[in-house]
């Protein structure tokens, strides 16, 4: 009965920190995007600004993006991700090698929108922009 309770235990924290990764409030956007993509088994190219702080709706959008990027890229291929802050924006571009974008992005624009933003998606790169203020 131990080991069931340590189990579940163990798949509680998987899950809770799946739905909102600890590592977006501890160590900022960076951090985490290497952390999902070094847990996806996807080679990564990560240029983000160190050390900012942005609202945690647009952080945790823009990670949405990069997860369901790196889900359609596989372990064999190689993802890229430049977040910057652009005219009172944050701006992101989302390079992965995929067959092609994932219908999980489609919901992902409709999160975009309802924030004030705009999400481009194509076949090999996803680019978009967040307000940074309501």
């Amino acid at each position: 009965m131990g080991r069931d309770v340590e189990q579940a235990l163990t798949e509680t924290t998987q899950l809770a920190q799946s739905a909102y990764p600890p590592l977006l409030d501890a160590g900022g956007l960076a951090t985490e995007l290497r952390s999902a993509a070094a847990s996806a088994g996807v080679r990564a190219h990560i240029e983000v600004a160190a050390g900012r702080r942005y609202p945690p709706e647009v952080v945790w959008t823009v990670y949405l993006c990069w997860v369901d990027a790196l889900e359609q890229a596989g372990n064999e291929a190689q993802a890229t991700i430049t977040v910057r802050e652009k005219e009172g924006t944050l701006a992101f571009q989302i390079g992965a090698q995929g067959d092609h974008p994932s219908p999980g992005l489609e919901r992902l624009r409709d999160r975009v929108e309802a924030l004030g933003g705009r999400l481009k998606i194509e076949s090999e790169r996803v680019s978009g922009s967040l307000p940074l203020s309501a």
